[in-house]
């Protein structure tokens, strides 16, 4: 058997050359960012539970979505871009530190109730529109918070300068836009009452807003755009749904209604491009989207060819579809098999921002992968990681990945598998590990277990209070 690799001409290369392509890469990089005369505008969308084949760009047959191709076609596409884990909290706290989930204290999803809560984000750890700060940029988080519902931990006491979105996991119904009977939307620190709009037109019309607000400013922006859309429930406006039976007179009911959240998740990010254009910001705006993981497969999502989907460790859980947009920047139709992860963006928008990357971090920076540079990006080992309560026991499970091949444990009880995702991306024929480069499947076991050790030194519920009891 070969040794597998997605990128197999570049695994025959020696630790100098790989050395020497990295350096030369940096070096130009850093040359362009020093010669660039504008900072860019950032614009990061990111999608909830948008599967990997729901997109007519990848490939989705029964669905129109033009305004995220032109995106995604318009500049590069990854075909192996990951989330961070299999649920959003953890993904979303990966995202904003370029950390691991687990190192910053959200190994799972943060809730309202105490005893279904599995993170509480580090005070300690820098965000990115914190950190973007000290290079002068002003930030906005528009939509899903979901990384702390109290103080200290909302958007605007973790760096952001402006919030105007939800805070929770998810909304009972897109119309009241409550959780629990909860009102978690928020205009800065405010809470604000905005039954009656479907919530993907409010976080398109806010964002909008915000566009037409920065024009003539000096200072660079950074929009964090993180819609509800399409998670559950799947709640479409009526006229979606209709459009979509009559233009696919096959279509299930249940995948109907899926598919028309998504193309009005896509109509509202077209206007947020166009709101760009109109106001001449398009030209210097990077404008990055992705997913915070799979596509859920109760209502009916379509990962691709990929096994399983939201919450699971096989690819249908954590492969999402990801790309970036830089008009003379990025060259359009660019199709790339780099391996890149959601906390890979961290160091990304910092570097072509000019900001000073904290340390330590996990992610890389895949800045000459965007600018078309050649750039190795899987020859790290890196890991993923969900804590859950109910029939998880509250404990965690993980999976692991070095080039091609991957480790993984697909819930706390299960026996730990290992694939050739090279030779069988739909993780169908686990390898035998005493027989199939069991070295490499040594070394994947040894590095998640030491990255287990480490993690286990972060907090991940508030500290003890007086009385004894854990306050969340």
């Amino acid at each position: 058997m070969t040794v597998p690799s997605l990128r197999a001409c570049k695994a025959i290369r020696t630790k100098h050359e790989k050395n020497f392509i990295v350096n030369c890469s940096l070096f130009i990089v850093h040359c362009f960012v020093a010669q660039s005369a504008e900072r860019p505008n950032i614009l990061l969308i990111l999608a909830d539970d948008l599967g990997y084949g729901d997109l007519s760009c990848q490939g989705g047959k029964d669905i129109r979505t033009p305004n995220i191709d032109r995106i995604l076609n318009g500049g590069i596409r990854f075909t192996d871009f990951h989330a961070n884990s299999t649920v959003s909290s953890p993904s979303r706290a990966a995202l904003l530190t370029g950390r691991y989930p687990d190192m910053v204290g959200v190994p799972g999803v943060i809730r309202t109730h105490a005893d279904d809560n599995w993170g509480h984000l580090r005070p300690d750890v820098p965000l990115l529109p914190a950190v973007l700060k000290t290079a002068g940029y002003t930030s906005a988080l528009i939509g899903k918070w979901h990384l702390g519902l109290e103080s200290p931990n909302t958007p605007v006491e973790r760096g952001f300068d402006f919030f105007n979105g939800f805070l929770g996991d998810m909304m009972d119904n897109y119309y009241n836009h409550l959780r629990f009977d909860n009102n978690y939307m928020r205009r800065n620190q405010q809470i604000i009452d905005t039954q009656g709009p479907h919530a993907t037109d409010l976080f398109t019309g806010w964002a909008v807003d915000y566009i037409k607000d920065q024009k003539g400013k000096r200072e660079p922006f950074f929009l964090y755009l993180a819609y509800n859309a399409p998670h559950v429930p799947i709640q479409p406006p009526k006229e979606w749904e209709e459009k979509v039976k009559q233009r696919e007179p096959d279509i299930s009911e249940r995948r109907a209604k899926l598919v028309a959240l998504i193309e009005h998740l896509d109509n509202g990010i077209g206007q947020v491009l166009e709101a760009l254009e109109l106001n001449g910001m398009l030209d210097n705006t990077l404008i990055l989207f992705t997913s915070d993981n799979g596509g859920d497969l109760g209502p009916g999502a379509n990962n691709g060819i990929y096994r399983n989907g939201k919450g699971s460790m096989y690819e249908g859980g954590i492969r999402v579809a990801g790309g970036m947009y830089w008009k003379n920047k990025i060259k359009a139709g660019t199709v790339t098999d780099n391996f890149a992860m959601l906390f890979d963006l961290f160091p990304t928008i910092c570097e072509a921002a000019g900001a000073i990357i904290p340390q330590p971090i996990d992610g890389i920076s895949i800045l000459p992968t965007l600018l078309g540079l050649e750039q190795i990006t899987d020859d790290r080992t890196v890991f993923w990681v969900r804590r859950e309560g109910g029939n998880f026991g509250g404990l965690a499970y993980y999976a692991a990945r070095q080039g091609g091949l991957k480790i993984l444990q697909n819930t706390p009880w299960e026996p730990v598998q290992y694939f050739n995702l090279a030779a069988d991306p739909i993780e169908q024929n686990p390898l035998d590990k005493t027989k199939d480069f069991p070295t490499v499947y040594n070394d994947l076991f040894r590095s998640q277990m030491k990255h287990i050790r480490l993690s286990g030194a972060v907090p991940w519920q508030k500290a003890e209070s007086k009385d004894g009891r854990y306050d969340n």
